[in-house]
């Protein structure tokens, strides 16, 4: 365990974890109202002269690439298909050195579209959100009736190369949670990869309740009552998902399917963490869950070079706790919800 926070290098914490994938929020703007996310009005947006300018984000995360040991990058929102200069974005992050891996985190909307500029701007893949295959309880849970929207998009991923497509699921009792088999067959007969996420206490509604969570147990046992499961040989490392291999399938390269639970509540990984956030307007956050965040924006806003944003972000990063406390009696829900964190 490192005794004093280093100058130079990564973004090491007390514990010896380093933070080398970044989670970058373009907006806290959502085109959905996710009934776990966000009530039917929206939000309070955050004002424009908050939300970073394309070329801050740029800089930002260029000071994580070149000075900080962030080798991969992922944009998020709110819904990053609607920030006006996302190909811009992507394109210039793409240009930096060392090169990272750039992914997105979507909810397909528009995706058929901006599938093919995104993957010309450098972007290597996406991870799509969807929770449903049923129209009806897709507009109830979303509260648009745009399933075909986000069917297209996925479509227009793969035609883009933007692989391997990944799947985003959230099960909720009562809601979708007899759905599992069919998500994993639809993504199966698809060639997508799967991703089952436990449902986490970051809606701005403040609703969450562990008892009716649905949990990385139930899904599997749900799963395996139709799929063989086998362990995945491939280490984890800091992947937030363990994987099974689904016997008898293969994927669209033509290796073995695999599929995802991210247990992030039940089965934390806050041990092998390796992930640093920014959100829309300019602050670091340690954790996801975390209760506190360290401005960028006022300090880039007011001259300070890459070696001072680089010594701040840190100073950040060092602060990170052991872990995100859910089961701990003090928990306290973050004040923002995952729409304004980034995902």
């Amino acid at each position: 365990m490192p005794a004093v926070r280093p100058d130079v290098g990564g973004l090491v914490d007390r514990y010896g974890r380093a933070a080398t994938d970044l989670r970058v929020s373009l907006t806290d703007r959502c085109n959905l109202r996710c009934t776990y996310c966000m009530p039917a009005e929206g939000l309070p947006w955050l004002p424009n002269s908050e939300v970073l300018t394309d070329d801050e984000i740029v800089r930002l995360v260029g000071v994580a690439v070149r000075l900080l040991g962030v080798h991969e990058v992922r944009f998020t929102g709110g819904e990053p298909l609607i920030r006006p200069g996302l190909v811009g974005i992507v394109a210039a992050v793409a240009e930096l050195s060392p090169r990272p891996v750039l992914s997105l985190t979507t909810n397909g909307i528009g995706l058929d579209r901006l599938a093919a500029p995104l993957r010309a701007a450098g972007l290597d893949r996406v991870n799509v959100s969807l929770d449903t295959l049923d129209p009806t309880r897709f507009t109830e849970l979303t509260r648009r009736p745009r399933l075909p929207a986000v069917l297209a998009g996925l479509a227009g991923a793969v035609a883009a190369g933007l692989t391997p497509v990944k799947i985003n699921s959230v099960l909720m009792r009562g809601v979708n949670d007899g759905e599992a088999p069919a998500l994993l067959r639809f993504a199966l007969d698809h060639g997508y990869e799967l991703r089952f996420i436990e449902q986490m206490p970051l809606d701005a509604q403040h609703g969450w309740d562990r008892s009716t969570m649905i949990t990385a147990e139930e899904i599997l046992s749900a799963l395996q009552a139709e799929f063989a499961l086998l362990p995945d040989p491939v280490e984890r490392g800091g992947a937030p998902a363990e994987t099974w291999l689904v016997e008898g399938w293969t994927d669209s390269a033509g290796q073995p399917a695999r599929v995802g639970v991210i247990g992030s509540v039940t089965r934390p990984f806050c041990g092998d963490c390796d992930r640093t956030r920014l959100t829309a307007d300019g602050q670091v956050r340690a954790c996801l869950f975390a209760t506190e965040e360290s401005d960028l924006r006022t300090a880039l806003r007011a001259g300070a070079d890459d070696e001072e944003l680089a010594r701040r972000w840190r100073i950040a990063m060092w602060g990170k706790r052991a872990g995100h406390g859910i089961d701990d009696p003090s928990f306290l829900q973050p004040v923002r919800p995952m729409s304004a964190i980034g995902g």
